[in-house]
């Protein structure tokens, strides 16, 4: 009589994230290294319209089928909103609704995971959506937590959160020093989330439960889009309180974005292609940021002003507050051709910064926007608007050396200024050296051996 041994479901990891495009996309992108490692892993999000899943490389198995190393369910049921809800349009708003609905939601789809043989084993989810993490507690499930930020970020956060540091007053002059961070003055911290506000109450109140949770053991890995040659002593320093795992850059290389037959995304290439290497001005602020009339304008100048030839991302709001004749007259500078810039209200930007023919990158300093620029080895002006912005372009500018400090809010010449110094200043040929050592160690981080990918098996290592 011979007997067979049950198999044993391999180790399943659930993803969830905030439904905000650069929570989404690096939280993807580390679950495509966990399915490429042998991993289960299913990614969860309260979708609503204007999220592109597309966006990560391999865009999503629509079947789901039992097969499949990276599935996608969306977060339903229990009363949460359907995608296309207009009240999702209000991030404060969403963010209430989807904490009072997910919980009851998510434990519905963990529980029919194990119904259909899949049963989770793991529950990481981004910062922001600390009832994940209760959840998955209440369900005897370990937990583990991506942030999406630099390890600096989380850092500053954490000191200040478990009082380890004394933090200046919000409006008075002064600074803070924590081990392995450059010292930081009050206006470096003042859009942070450290100083309570009436509008930003809510989502202080989810970092410090996020952080709690690291503090209490409750969260046993704590995941960083970053690597350990970028911030080496930020993350040495404060692996002595927090279980930190560097797992960045949480990018995807050039040579593996999908030609996918795009028309948009096919003109812009083309457009690049036309251009001469390292000449063209890349502007880009994100998906929050909206620049006002008289900011457009003063752009539009300094791009002109520049005679460089530019791909400006201006999305639909921001478009409208120009004419459709002063975005031909700059599109076509002096040589009548159109040929000078492009203006789009989209692009993939990954793929954008990897062109040979991008220069420059004008950025408002998101960490997303700050880790592809680095790993595509393109040096930055720097226009930080808000929470972390500030931090990451003191980084860029004094600590990585691979950058100027533009314009907040943008001016023409400034900003014309600090075009002309990273493209053809003095130092523009250093800080253009030094990028490119950066895109080569962001490549090795995540290269198999790397320090990111040694992070990301030994995680694996753990739960299987």
């Amino acid at each position: 009589m011979t007997t067979t041994t049950p198999v044993q479901p391999r180790a399943h990891v659930l993803l969830v994230s905030t439904a905000f495009q650069s929570h989404v996309n690096p939280l993807m992108r580390l679950g495509r290294r966990l399915a490429a490692k042998g991993v289960l892993v299913t990614f969860t999000t309260a979708l609503r319209k204007g999220i592109r899943l597309d966006e990560v490389h391999g865009g999503i198995d629509d079947n789901n089928d039992a097969l499949s190393s990276f599935r996608v369910e969306r977060l339903s049921g229990e009363g949460l909103w359907e995608p296309d809800d207009p009240r999702f349009g209000v991030p404060g708003d969403m963010a209430r609704h989807v904490e009072a609905a997910g919980p009851a939601a998510l434990e519905a789809l963990i529980r029919r995971e194990a119904q259909a043989g899949r049963p989770v084993t793991c529950v990481v989810a981004n910062a922001f959506v600390p009832w994940a993490l209760r959840v998955a507690g209440e369900l005897g499930l370990p937990r583990a937590m991506l942030w999406i930020q630099s390890c600096a970020l989380l850092s500053v956060y954490y000191h200040y959160v478990h009082s380890l540091a004394a933090f200046p007053d919000a409006e008075a002059s002064g600074s803070v020093a924590i081990p392995g961070l450059p010292e930081l003055a009050t206006d470096d911290l003042r859009p942070l989330l450290i100083y309570s506000t009436a509008s930003n109450d809510m989502w202080r109140q989810m970092v410090v439960a996020d952080l709690g949770s690291v503090r209490d053991k409750g969260v046993s890995w704590v995941f960083v889009n970053t690597f350990d040659e970028l911030e080496h002593e930020a993350i040495a320093a404060l692996s002595e309180h927090a279980p930190v795992i560097p797992v960045g850059p949480l990018i995807e290389p050039e040579e593996d974005e999908p030609l996918d037959g795009n028309k948009a995304d096919d003109d812009i290439v083309a457009w690049l292609d036309a251009q001469a290497p390292r000449s063209v001005v890349f502007v880009a602020f994100g998906s929050i940021v909206n620049t006002g009339d008289d900011e457009t304008a003063e752009i539009t100048e300094a791009l002109a002003g520049t005679g460089r030839p530019f791909l400006w991302v201006l999305r639909d709001e921001s478009r409208a507050l120009l004419s459709r004749d002063t975005l031909d007259s700059i599109c076509a500078g002096d040589k009548g051709d159109s040929s000078l810039g492009k203006v789009v209200p989209w692009c993939r930007q990954t793929r954008v910064l990897a062109h040979g023919a991008v220069g420059c990158f004008v950025t408002h300093c998101g960490w997303n926007s700050t880790a592809e620029a680095l790993a595509a080895g393109v040096p930055l002006v720097a226009c930080p608007r808000w929470s972390d912005q500030r931090i990451n372009a003191r980084f860029i500018v004094d600590v990585y050396r691979v950058g100027v400090r533009g314009p907040t809010p943008v001016t023409r010449d400034a900003l014309r200024v600090a075009v002309e110094e990273v493209m053809g200043g003095p130092e523009g040929e250093a800080m253009g050296a030094r990028a490119a050592r950066w895109k080569e160690k962001s490549r090795a981080a995540v290269a198999d051996g790397g320090s990111s990918d040694h992070g990301v098996q030994a995680f694996v290592d753990q739960i299987c």
